[in-house]
């Protein structure tokens, strides 16, 4: 019957095959040419969307923990760290559940996705190259505990340049980084010369700093400074075959994602999702590896070129430093959370 309703269709005389192609969701033909990756913290959003990969931050987990279907995480952390004989002070306590409940939204996630988790470390550690390594590699142990491959975790580090010295520590021992709150093409070079696995370029909050800055509520997609960006990035990888994966993040609209489409990597929220799953507006790939030029100049920092490159962007060192502390505080929530359980 199968065969017999193809053929139906095939004589149809409206029938092309483009336009079957085309009624597929506007999710699922990005999908194609970029792997797209679940922007949440909630298990039941990422079973729903099915992404390759899920990215969790302290924000994410602060917003599920506080679902009625995640709230006994929190207790089941605690008792875990409880069972740790090495955390006999409530501060070390508190700090172990806090990896803990991390590393168990991270292992709920890998059940579902066939890819990759992101378990971000505390940001108050971005400027500290000894402790980010050591609460990085602490992580990854638990990840081991639970019988998990450390292959299959990517450890969330801000792009200060000590962060992006403890990716270039912990790459070499095989443990994979995701540097986020990166903002500008200095940050994205050094983390490419590091070695770092991926970067996660954040769209939408350099739009948001260029719409405040110049008083405008609207930018065309092709003017979006967020957009700008990602593309400069990319073209600058792919001109000097650098391998570190480019994951567009913290998208703002459908545009801004579509404008991206093609690039290696895009998280996206799972209401962004939702809006792209239901068009069937045809896709158009926007970026692609063959997108180099000669008149791109290569880039190398040392320590201070890279702080003066970073201090010369505006919106880079602002909004790097505010993200910074937007995941403090979240941090911060969390751990309130968790010392009233203990």
């Amino acid at each position: 019957k199968i065969k017999q309703n193809l053929a139906t269709i095939k004589e149809s005389p409206t029938f092309s095959a483009p336009s079957i192609l085309f009624r597929m969701d506007q999710a699922a033909q990005l999908a194609r040419i970029s792997t797209v990756v679940a922007d949440t913290g909630e298990v039941e959003l990422i079973k729903k969307h099915r992404p390759v990969d899920s990215t969790t931050n302290p924000s994410l987990l602060l917003k599920a923990v506080q679902l009625d279907a995640y709230s006994d995480m929190v207790s089941q952390a605690v008792t875990e760290a409880k069972a740790s004989a090495e955390h006999n002070d409530k501060d070390s306590l508190v700090s172990e559940a806090m990896d803990c409940l991390a590393v168990a939204f991270g292992v709920q996630i890998l059940k579902i996705i066939p890819g990759l988790v992101s378990t971000e470390i505390d940001a108050r550690m971005s400027f500290d190259t000894k402790a980010t390594v050591a609460k990085a590699r602490h992580v990854i142990e638990l990840y081991k505990q639970k019988g998990i491959s450390q292959d299959r975790v990517l450890i969330k580090l801000a792009s200060t340049w000590e962060g992006l010295q403890a990716a270039e520590i912990l790459e070499k021992e095989g443990i994979h980084c995701n540097m986020t709150l990166l903002f500008s093409l200095c940050q994205a070079v050094q983390a490419a010369r590091v070695g770092a696995t991926l970067i996660s370029p954040f769209v939408g909050r350099i739009t948001d700093w260029h719409k405040k800055a110049n008083g405008i509520d609207h930018y065309d997609v092709n003017d979006d400074p967020g957009v700008i960006s990602v593309r400069e990035i990319y073209a600058y990888y792919k001109t000097f075959g650098h391998k570190t994966v480019i994951m567009g993040a913290s998208f703002r609209s459908k545009q801004q994602v579509l404008a991206l489409a093609g690039c290696d990597k895009l998280t996206i929220s799972p209401a962004l999702l939702s809006e792209l799953a239901a068009s069937t507006d045809k896709v158009e790939q926007i970026l692609n590896p063959d997108q180099t030029s000669d008149s791109i100049k290569q880039l190398k920092f040392t320590e201070s070129s890279f702080r003066w490159a970073l201090n010369e962007d505006t919106c880079a060192t602002e909004k790097l430093a505010e993200g910074i502390r937007r995941f403090a505080a979240d941090t911060s929530k969390l751990e309130s959370m968790i010392r009233g359980v203990i």
